[in-house]
């Protein structure tokens, strides 16, 4: 079997993952014609992928994210919503993965007249039916934005919803000027609600807005957190010599960090995937495990991001497994839930690939 062939085929979970970021360019289209949008560069599904992927490939993260002015523009209406989480967990069915979390930001839905309810039983209805169509989990995250005042209601709405579908609350959005301390009435409610917490943080920003999402905001995963490398010491030879305390701190409480190796290149987190300090976070004991971030801006998917690493960092099917295995050990589902995965899913299907393999005599 082919290396494309295996990884696809392997149970993986997927716990960063944009909804506004993975829409179906034929999806796009559609939608556009039906509400007359009139706004997209071309009608093509493959040239519009194109584009896309061609204006998030800029090396810096304001330009990345200026393809979503289209997607949200298309995600206007109940029905439009609906689609684009159902499409998404076919998606997820289609590449081989088990347990999905997604996120999304309500805010950005509400310019023809949905109001958060509206927004939030469409997108939890799509994602309801592909579970039970495409036997794919889910759980949903609420993305507050970082340029805007309202994350407290916005962490109100996601612990509103916690026992309907929604798993946590994240900050998203341009770090530089924006820093994750400003939003803290919003993580103090979700702490005091004993809700789970996301941040993107170190990505376009230093290690300092890893150390604020953690200690100002009780973040219990941190999204991309490249800019750590930025606490690592090194010899000549480069070989890590030492760790400082922040990066110590993250390694010892075993915070999860959501690696995205792709999207960092393409938003200009790093400058080439063999930069990428994934590597040797990885090899340290970090607990990391791989993301796509924006499937349609980064023309990705969780198979794609996990080729990458073992074209680049020869990272082996028991790596893949371990960092599956780290995923589902840091998603926000009950605990009980995530070893159930662990035990009835992961590990018997990397177990099914080894023997199939052997029998084939290529492992």
């Amino acid at each position: 079997m082919k290396l494309a062939e295996i990884i696809k085929a392997v149970p993986k979970v997927l716990l960063h993952d944009h909804l506004d970021g993975g829409l179906r360019t034929s999806t796009i289209i559609d939608l556009a014609n039906q509400i007359n949008y009139d706004k997209l560069p071309t009608r093509d599904p493959e040239e519009l992928a194109e584009w896309f992927f061609r204006g998030a490939n800029k090396g810096n993260l304001v330009e990345f994210l200026q393809g979503f002015e289209h997607t949200i523009a298309v995600m206007q209406t109940k029905e439009a919503l609906e689609r684009v989480a159902y499409e998404m967990m076919e998606d997820m069915k289609n590449d081989g993965i088990c347990y999905v979390e997604t996120r999304f930001a309500p805010v950005f839905h509400t310019s023809d007249g949905l109001h958060y309810d509206d927004i939030m039983n469409a997108v939890l209805k799509g994602l309801e039916k592909g579970k039970k169509d495409f036997g794919v989990g889910y759980g949903l995250i609420l993305c507050g934005m970082r340029n805007m005042k309202n994350t407290l209601e916005i962490a109100e709405l996601a612990v509103n919803y916690r026992y309907r579908g929604v798993v946590g609350f994240d900050l998203a959005g341009e770090e530089g000027g924006y820093p994750p301390k400003k939003h803290i009435d919003a993580f103090q409610y979700i702490q005091r609600a004993n809700f789970s917490i996301t941040v993107h943080a170190g990505e376009a920003f230093g290690k300092d807005s890893i150390w604020q999402a953690l200690q100002f905001c009780g973040a219990h995963r941190i999204g991309h957190a490249t800019r750590l490398i930025e606490d690592i010491h090194y010899d000549e030879k480069g070989n890590i010599v030492s760790l400082g305390e922040l990066a110590q701190y993250v390694l010892d409480k075993r915070v999860p960090l959501e690696i995205c190796l792709l999207s960092n290149v393409h938003t200009g987190a790093i400058s080439t995937i063999e930069e990428h300090p994934f590597r040797d976070f990885f090899k340290e004991g970090f607990r990391v495990f791989l993301n796509t971030d924006d499937r349609l801006m980064s023309d990705t998917t969780l198979s794609n991001e996990y080729i990458v690493a073992a074209e680049k960092f020869d990272i082996n099917l028991d790596d893949i497994e371990k960092l599956n295995i780290n995923a589902m050990k840091s998603s926000f589902l009950p605990h009980k839930e995530r070893l159930e995965y662990i035990y009835k899913v992961i590990k018997p299907g990397y177990k099914e690939m080894r023997e199939k393999l052997l029998s084939l005599k290529e492992y």
